[in-house]
């Protein structure tokens, strides 16, 4: 196992919970890497919305893998959203992720909502787990369901989704999408795995996410569309003569990001 690999397990068990913010470029992976972020994942939003193609379809298979291959070179660990696992078998999922850990990469997402909105079967899901952790054992695999997200399931199920994928050999489950404190204790109790919780905004605090037991917890695409939203205000700053945010990142600052890892 790879130290990335190594350091990025051991985060999931810490005394605070990982928070884990989500990549969608290397100048955006870079810089919070250099921000202190212990660990960086990508967003597959970010990645599909970057290359002009539409989220969630297993089409940004090729960007995915070259945005992987550019920010293995971080100093942190990185975690890969592979979306369904851009293959259509759980070997060629399994090939996908060898492929990755072979970069060095230390984890993937892997869910179990399709592009129709509904969940993927449970047992392909668990097939897909066990094959990716007999190809590529030091990865750590975060298995996502989208009960919540997708409103496709109560707790129960999400439950039932949950410890499959635990017993497929899932080193981490991830609940997009859920947001009571009853509901997010349940799952932590329920499931002998780290949880991970996509932040809500407005809904959640760190603090209260660790109370809660979670011992990870994503950005998804908040960041990618804060970095759009200010792009557009500071677009239209210029052209009204408003003022321009100070602090922004010197020309000389984007050139270090940009061979930061390369």
């Amino acid at each position: 196992m790879s130290t990335h690999a190594e350091t990025f397990r051991a985060l999931h068990h810490a005394s605070q919970p990982l928070v884990l913010p989500n990549a969608w470029d290397h100048a955006s992976a870079a810089v919070m890497a250099a921000a202190g972020f212990a660990a960086i994942g990508t967003t597959s939003l970010g990645v599909a919305a970057a290359a002009g193609k539409p989220d969630a379809t297993g089409a940004t298979a090729a960007e995915t893998l070259a945005l992987a291959r550019r920010l293995a070179g971080l100093p942190c660990p990185v975690s890969v959203d592979i979306e369904g696992g851009f293959a259509d078998t759980p070997e060629g999922v399994a090939e996908i992720t060898a492929e990755l850990a072979g970069l060095g990469v230390a984890g993937v997402n892997i869910e179990d909502g399709r592009p129709d909105g509904t969940l993927a079967d449970l047992g392909e899901r668990c097939e897909t787990i066990a094959a990716v952790k007999t190809k590529a054992p030091g990865l750590f695999v975060n298995a996502r369901t989208d009960t919540y997200w997708l409103g496709a399931g109560d707790l129960a199920a999400t439950v039932g989704r949950l410890r499959a994928f635990a017993e497929a050999g899932a080193d981490g489950v991830f609940v997009p999408g859920v947001a009571s404190g009853d509901d997010i204790r349940a799952l932590v109790e329920a499931v002998d795995l780290p949880l991970n919780v996509l932040f809500l905004p407005g809904r959640h605090t760190v603090a209260g996410l660790a109370a809660l037991g979670v011992r990870r917890i994503s950005t998804g695409s908040l960041l990618l569309r804060a970095a759009l939203h200010a792009v557009a205000e500071t677009a239209r700053a210029v052209a009204t003569g408003e003022r321009i945010p100070t602090g922004l990142p010197s020309y000389e600052d984007v050139q270090v990001l940009a061979t930061t890892g390369a």
